[in-house]
């Protein structure tokens, strides 16, 4: 019988993924159809740009929803990693690579308080990391006085960690962070498939309690994955980073939507228990199809946010549906 049932949730799986892949062939044949300017390459570079950060929270988070938690501060908490980093080159007058570690070492931080509030305090997920997502939003402009913050320019002295995401070769720009999110996708998937540690989530997430009377350390594990989550947070503010000119302080609310929106697209069940890095992958890339795309067909923003809330909608109510033939 669990024979089976395991390989109920492995066929769903990859039906989703399958599923996803057709949408996002469809979703780009349809907007070069409707919009000659989305044919060009500087398009794929802008739908590239996005999803990087988008990918890196997304990656983090897909380890939350798996425990059957969520972590509301990737969005906030980025941006404050952005500002801190930014702030220690620009104002502190740090080498590049203290900026990019401080942006790792402050996701760390969030990581280790949402674990904390979260497996060792046992505050309700979504409410906690509500709480540090403010947090994040407050230090983020506490830190920086306020004041917007710019990283070094693709070309100067200290600007070489742009070049980790895209570089300029005679004038063509190769967007070098997709293989770069590929490794991350491939290390993760193994951390998430082939180890303890992501086995232990994985069993969290389908069942806290069974995990616990089986001997594993619910907390030390359930709090791994909040720690991932805020590395990922880091990294994610590296990359927003390297794909804007300036951060501002009080923006990320709403950002985390679409990390979310990307995972539970991609096969990450709110219910806990199943995910998929891969499949988070896919879904990032709809999400950012969609951001990039819509506005080459003619559709504001506020348009462009109801079809995303309504794909958002659509993808939990299939997790919900597939739940129920899974009970």
């Amino acid at each position: 019988m669990e024979n089976n049932h395991k390989k109920g949730l492995v066929k769903v799986v990859g039906t989703q993924k399958a599923v996803v892949v057709v949408v996002l062939i469809v979703l780009f044949g349809f907007f070069c159809i409707m919009s000659p300017m989305f044919r060009q390459y500087s398009t794929i570079l802008s739908i590239l740009d996005y999803s990087y950060y988008i990918t890196f929270m997304a990656i983090g988070v897909t380890f939350c929803l798996i425990t059957g938690g969520v972590d509301l501060s990737i969005g906030t908490g980025m941006i404050c990693c952005g500002l801190v980093g930014g702030y220690m080159i620009n104002v502190m007058g740090m080498p590049t690579i203290v900026g990019l570690l401080a942006a790792i070492v402050v996701g760390l931080i969030f990581g280790v308080i949402n674990g904390t509030l979260v497996a060792v305090l046992n505050i309700p997920p979504f409410i906690a990391t509500l709480g540090t997502m403010m947090v994040a939003r407050g230090i983020g402009s506490i830190a920086t006085g306020g004041l917007s913050q710019t990283w070094p320019v693709a070309g100067s002295e200290n600007g070489w960690f742009r070049n980790i995401f895209k570089i300029d070769i005679g004038g063509l720009k190769l967007p070098v962070g997709f293989m770069l999110i590929i490794v991350t996708v491939i290390v993760m998937s193994i951390v998430l498939n082939k180890t303890n540690v992501g086995r232990y989530i994985i069993a969290i997430g389908s069942n806290k309690e069974a995990t616990r009377l089986s001997g594993v350390n619910v907390v030390k594990y359930q709090m791994s994955a909040y720690i991932i989550s805020g590395f990922f947070i880091g990294l994610a503010g590296i990359s927003y980073a390297a794909t804007f000119q300036a951060i501002a302080p009080g923006t990320g609310a709403g950002l985390e939507l679409d990390a979310i929106g990307g995972a539970i697209i991609g096969g990450t069940s709110m219910n806990g228990g199943l995910g998929s890095i891969v499949g988070t992958l896919l879904g990032v890339f709809i999400m950012s199809m969609l951001k990039t795309g819509l506005p080459y067909i003619g559709l504001q923003a506020n348009w462009q946010q109801i079809i995303t809330c309504a794909v958002l909608i659509g993808a939990v109510f299939i997790d919900v549906q597939k739940n129920k033939k899974l009970q």
